[in-house]
């Protein structure tokens, strides 16, 4: 049975939102992530071996691999059909949403304001990411959404980092924040897996 949005959010205090350019780097980077703590595996729909670094991710027991910048239905079924265990949204659209609940993929749904989360209640999202978090208001704005939407619970990603996420993961509707300070780009080039593994260890030791 699929976990759903709600318990891949408390899996783990941080969601670690990856960009992989090399589809050789895909499994030990995984491996490293899991091995320090951090199951659950976002990787963005920005580079053209996205997919596949999903697929070959899938390998790593542990693992829990889904798909980020998802724009679209289209993004989402081929998600789906690739074998990803959930889809991330920097925003929600109807479609998004409708989709979603069609062919029975989790989904964490973007959202900015008031009128985000409305919408994205209307068709049965209460588990939402919050982004771009920094440019959106961060702690403060989260924490004042709480008080008309007591049932939603939020993923912070943008301009999350080591020195801020646990001023997010201090807040009773925070579950978890996505960053991508736990696998840098220059680390991974560098094949540095010890060293994304403790970035990883420290993360999944934040306090929420």
């Amino acid at each position: 049975m699929a976990l759903s949005a709600h318990e891949l959010m408390n899996m783990a205090p941080v969601i670690p939102v990856i960009v992989v350019h090399d589809v050789k780097t895909a499994v030990p980077l995984a491996e490293s992530l899991v091995a320090g703590g951090l199951p659950v595996l976002e990787v963005t729909l920005r580079t053209p071996v996205a997919m596949e670094a999903m697929r070959a991710m899938q390998s790593v027991s542990g693992a829990v691999v889904g798909i980020g910048t998802a724009l679209n239905g289209s993004d989402l079924r081929a998600a789906k059909e690739a074998g990803a265990q959930f889809a991330v949204s920097p925003g929600f659209t109807e479609e998004l949403g409708a989709t979603a609940h069609d062919i029975d993929l989790p989904l964490l749904p973007g959202i900015a304001n008031s009128a985000d989360i409305m919408r994205a209640h209307a068709q049965g999202f209460k588990a939402l990411k919050f982004f771009p978090a920094s440019q959106a208001g961060g702690p403060s704005m989260i924490k004042a959404l709480g008080g008309p939407f007591i049932d939603a619970v939020f993923c912070p990603t943008g301009g999350v980092s080591a020195d801020n996420a646990a001023d997010y993961l201090s807040l009773s509707n925070v579950l978890c924040v996505g960053g991508s300070w736990v696998a840098p780009k220059q680390k991974i080039a560098d094949a540095d897996w010890a060293g994304i593994e403790a970035l990883a260890k420290a993360a999944a030791s934040l306090p929420r």
